[in-house]
């Protein structure tokens, strides 16, 4: 029985209750939420058992951030992912995702997830794709059992939660040319049922076989993801009409993974201006009944190649602060390159301080007092308290320590730091007066 059929019962479960330890949340807000698929708990018992840690995302909770891993047809070094997994770790990812197409995927999938002990995500049609071009030479050979099987064997091995691209239509893959796009389909998922459904002029058979993906997902308590495959690639194509009419589907979608007792949330966007983040926040909501709202970025520019981890960022903390509940972390090298360690690192550490801004604007629980203790921290200069409270206290004290200042201050203003000179100016003051 699923995390979300339990809470329809009244019945707060051993994975709720270790959520209620990390999260300022009622246990009936809890159960509220779980039961009626505002809040997904992602926790396959599979998973749980290698000491995966159960998540919370959705209403009431603080904003999680994803890691993206995964091999390519032009690197699958089994050491590389593994050396992005401790970068995403270290940078304290609420999940991962890995979306590997090269290499031995069922070997790089399940020696990821033995050592991951967060959430753990895969997007299955991409091993669909590399396991039928290597048997039968293309991918335009799938059929909907090499789907289901996949789905099946990932969710065997423990995979909390999938990207499932079921609401992407026939109708309005065949209105992409006429659409105005001018990026036309940027969603890999998306890109590759879109160029199946066209060349067999067939629907989506991950919509057709949708009560299939269900069963699988329902007896291992998989919540699904449903993946935006026509989210905007450009702010040219931002909240267009084939994204809303997507959206329309996934909503469908969401009633059908609740009615089935399966948890589900939703993916968003893309590349969207700034002043249409609101609106698409509130279409999902609207549109997908309150479905815990996952994004990648959204990106607020298209001209910030090597940085769009931060136009990421900026469009992630708006969209945080508006209603979005999960955010993707995008890396330095997005639309450039495989990620680095180092830039999936760098990535994280991006979105978490968008998610915690987002917080603090959203007035969440407990998030501003951790700045205001930074704040008499910094006031007193005291070092160790601060790299204490850092979200990223490795680099502070990297920082610090490769350039300590001969004063209790930084190196920025030496003796000049105006908060000891005010700081001592005081002491000076009260203690003079004492003796007087």
């Amino acid at each position: 029985m699923t995390q979300l059929l339990k809470a329809r019962n009244g019945v707060i479960t051993p994975e709720m209750e270790t959520i209620l330890e990390s999260e300022p949340i009622s246990r009936d807000a809890l159960l509220k939420g779980v039961g009626d698929g505002t809040i997904v708990v992602l926790a396959n018992p599979a998973h749980v058992k290698m000491g995966g840690v159960p998540l919370a995302i959705g209403k009431g909770t603080r904003i999680k951030v994803n890691a993206n891993l995964g091999t390519s047809q032009d690197d699958y070094r089994m050491a590389q992912e593994k050396a992005k997994l401790e970068a995403s770790l270290k940078a304290k990812a609420d999940t991962v995702m890995d979306l590997s197409t090269g290499g031995d995927l069922n070997a790089i999938r399940r020696t990821l997830i033995n050592d991951c002990p967060v959430p753990f995500g895969t997007v299955p049609i991409y091993q669909a794709e590399a396991d039928i071009a290597a048997r039968k030479g293309s991918f335009l050979d799938l059929v909907a059992e090499d789907l289901l099987s996949v789905i099946e064997n990932q969710a065997r091995d423990g995979v909390d939660f999938m990207t499932i691209h079921a609401g992407i239509r026939l109708r309005g893959v065949e209105h992409l040319r006429s659409s105005g796009r001018l990026t036309g389909v940027v969603s890999r998922g998306g890109g590759l049922l879109a160029s199946w459904m066209l060349h067999h002029r067939r629907e989506n058979p991950l919509f057709e076989r949708f009560d299939d993906v269900l069963d699988i997902c329902r007896s291992h308590d998989v919540t699904i993801s449903l993946g935006d495959a026509l989210r905007p690639g450009s702010l040219h194509d931002a909240t267009d009409t084939l994204q809303v009419d997507e959206l329309n589907t996934l909503g469908d979608l969401v009633l059908r993974c609740r009615d089935s007792g399966v948890q589900s949330m939703v993916e968003g966007p893309g590349h969207v201006p700034l002043d249409q983040i609101e609106t698409n926040v509130i279409l999902q909501k609207r549109l997908c009944h309150g479905a815990p709202f996952y994004v990648l970025g959204p990106l607020v520019t298209d001209i910030a190649a090597g940085w769009d981890h931060i136009t990421g960022a900026i469009g992630g903390a708006l969209a945080g602060w508006i209603g979005v509940d999960y955010l993707c972390a995008v890396t330095p090298a997005e639309h450039l390159a495989l990620p680095s360690p180092e830039e999936v690192y760098a990535g994280v550490m991006a979105f978490r301080v968008a998610a915690h801004a987002a917080d603090v604007a959203r007035r969440f629980p407990g998030a501003m007092e951790r700045d205001h203790a930074m704040s008499r921290a910094r006031f007193n200069l005291d070092w160790d308290r601060q790299i204490e409270l850092a979200m990223d206290p490795h680099t502070m004290k990297e920082v610090r320590q490769e350039r300590k200042s001969e004063t209790r201050a930084c190196t920025m203003c030496g003796p000049y730091c105006p908060m000891d000179l005010v700081k001592n100016l005081s002491d000076d003051e009260g203690s003079q007066e004492s003796s007087d």
